[in-house]
C-alpha cells in the first residue's frame, strides 16, 4: 500500500481556539487556521502526525481529536479527515494525529507491559555510568497503529516531541552550562525510551515509523562530542543489529554558513545571536517500509516545486516549522 505520509509543528494550535474548545474565527488566529488548512489540503496527507496541537484536559472535557476534527469541519469542509490524540501532556502543546479513514485505519495503542506506558516516569542510564536515574516525557509520545481498512497491520507510529535544549531563563554562564547538560540528558533519557519501544516492536516484526520534533539533528556539536552521542543518532538504532536501524526520509543535511541544508526551522544563538538553520523535525521508518520523495517543505529551498512555492506565504507564516512529507511502501 502507497501512502502519504507527514509531520508537522503547527506552532502553539491551541490559541486557534477559543475557551469551549471551537475555533476562533476572528483577528490573526482565523488567518493562521487559513494559512494552515492550505497547506494541509495541499499535502493532501493519508496520515499526518501533529506536534504542538490542541489541548486535551485529564477530565476529557476537551480533547485535541475532538477540537481537530471541529477545526478541520470549518476550515477544510470537504475533507473527510479524521483525529486521534493519546496520554495528555502536563502542557498545552499535545500531540494526535489526522488520517484519511478512506485509506486507513488508525488506533491510539500504548504498550501497557511492565508499567512501561509513556505517562509514566522510568529509569534510564544516560551517561553509561551503570547508573539509572528516573525520567518522565513532559509530553508522552503517541503510540498508534496504522492499520488497512481490512485490519491488515501497516505499521506502529510514534509521534515525539522530545526535551528541547533551548535555555530561556536569564542565567550566569555557569548556569547556562549546568542547564545545558542537564537538558541535553532529559533528550537523551526520551529518545532512549522511545528507541526501547522502537526495538519491542521489531523484536515482534512490526514495522515502525518514528516521527516528530526531536530537537536534535544527525551531526556532532558540543554536547554531543562530549558524550559520545546525539538523540536522533540513539534514535536510528544500534549498528550491532543492522537490521534494526531506521531509515530517514530526507538525505544527510550539509552544513553551510547559514546551519544545516535541508532545515526545518531556525533558532538565534544566545551568544553569537547569529540564525542558525537546523533540520531538527525527522522522519524516520523501520527497513521494512520504503521511502520516496521525502521533502521539507521549505520553499527557501524548494524553489523549483510549483506547489510549495505556490503556498509560500502560508509556509513563512504559519508556523516557525516547516513540514516534513515522503510516500511510504508498505508490505501490505
Amino acid at each position: 500500500m502507497n501512502l502519504k505520509i507527514a509531520v508537522y509543528n503547527v506552532k502553539w494550535m491551541s490559541r486557534l481556539f477559543n475557551q469551549d474548545g471551537t475555533p476562533n474565527k476572528t483577528g490573526d488566529d482565523h488567518i493562521r487556521s487559513l494559512q494552515l488548512a492550505k497547506i494541509f489540503s495541499a499535502i493532501n496527507p493519508d496520515f499526518l502526525g501533529i506536534v504542538e496541537g490542541p489541548n486535551t484536559l485529564v477530565d476529557g472535557s476537551k480533547t485535541a481529536s475532538g477540537q481537530l476534527i471541529g477545526w478541520v469541519n470549518e476550515y477544510m469542509p470537504n475533507s473527510n479527515l479524521q483525529a486521534i490524540h493519546g496520554f495528555p501532556s502536563p502542557g498545552q502543546q499535545e500531540l494526535c494525529a489526522l488520517y484519511n479513514p478512506d485509506k486507513i485505519k488508525v488506533l491510539f495503542t500504548p504498550e501497557t507491559d511492565d508499567g512501561k506506558r509513556f505517562d509514566e516516569p522510568f529509569l534510564s542510564d544516560t551517561t553509561n555510568r551503570l547508573i539509572k536515574e528516573q525520567y518522565k516525557h513532559y509530553r508522552p509520545p503517541l503510540e498508534l497503529s496504522i492499520l488497512g481498512l481490512d485490519d491488515s497491520f501497516i505499521s506502529r507510529v510514534i509521534i515525539a516531541h522530545t526535551k528541547s535544549k533551548g535555555i530561556f531563563d536569564r542565567v550566569s554562564y555557569a548556569r547556562f552550562e549546568q542547564i545545558s547538560e542537564r537538558d541535553r540528558l532529559k533528550l537523551f533519557a526520551e529518545c532512549m525510551s522511545i528507541r526501547e519501544r522502537c526495538n519491542e516492536y521489531l523484536d515482534k516484526n512490526q514495522d515502525v515509523i518514528v516521527m516528530g520534533d526531536i530537537n536534535d539533528g544527525f551531526e556532532l556539536d558540543f554536547y554531543e562530542n562530549r558524550f559520545s552521542k546525539s538523540a536522533v543518532e540513539i534514535l536510528l538504532g544500534d549498528t550491532w543489529r543492522p537490521e534494526f536501524i531506521l531509515k530517514s526520509a530526507l538525505e544527510r543535511p550539509k552544513l553551510n554558513s547559514a546551519g544545516w541544508n535541508p532545515f526545518s526551522s531556525k533558532y538565534r544563538d544566545r551568544i553569537t545571536e547569529d540564525t542558525v538553520n537546523v533540520l531538527i523535525d525527522h522522519i524516520l521508518c523501520s527497513q521494512g517500509i520504503q521511502m520516496t520523495n521525502g521533502q521539507v517543505w521549505n520553499p527557501k529551498l524548494e524553489k523549483e516545486d510549483s506547489i510549495i512555492i505556490g503556498l509560500k506565504d502560508e509556509l513563512n507564516k504559519a508556523s516557525d516549522h516547516y513540514p516534513i512529507v515522503c510516500e511510504i511502501e508498505t508490505g501490505n
